[in-house]
């Protein structure tokens, strides 16, 4: 997640103090891939193509989420540690 937030804040500096931002926009969603591709997928049929920019910052939120939750579910199940919701 830091690394995720690290890449937000680089890509809003880059946008706001440079005057050609390039690609810098498609680091936060490389970071989050793939649940940021579907999650985009999902924010483009509901906005459509002309989808705001606040849509599509509510799906990378979203995908950053799904895609710690899923890390962090993985990483317990390889440690053998028991699952959310019981005690030991």
């Amino acid at each position: 997640m830091g690394l995720v937030g690290a890449s937000v804040v680089f890509t809003a500096g880059v946008v706001l103090f440079s005057p050609d931002p390039g690609f810098a926009g498609v680091w936060p969603f490389f970071l989050t891939a793939p649940t940021s591709l579907v999650m985009m997928g999902i924010m483009g049929a509901v906005g459509g193509l002309d989808a705001p920019v606040w849509l599509l910052a509510i799906g990378l939120a979203v995908s950053a989420l799904l895609q710690s939750l899923a890390l962090g579910a993985t990483l317990q199940a390889l440690r053998g540690r028991p699952h959310l919701g019981r005690t030991a």
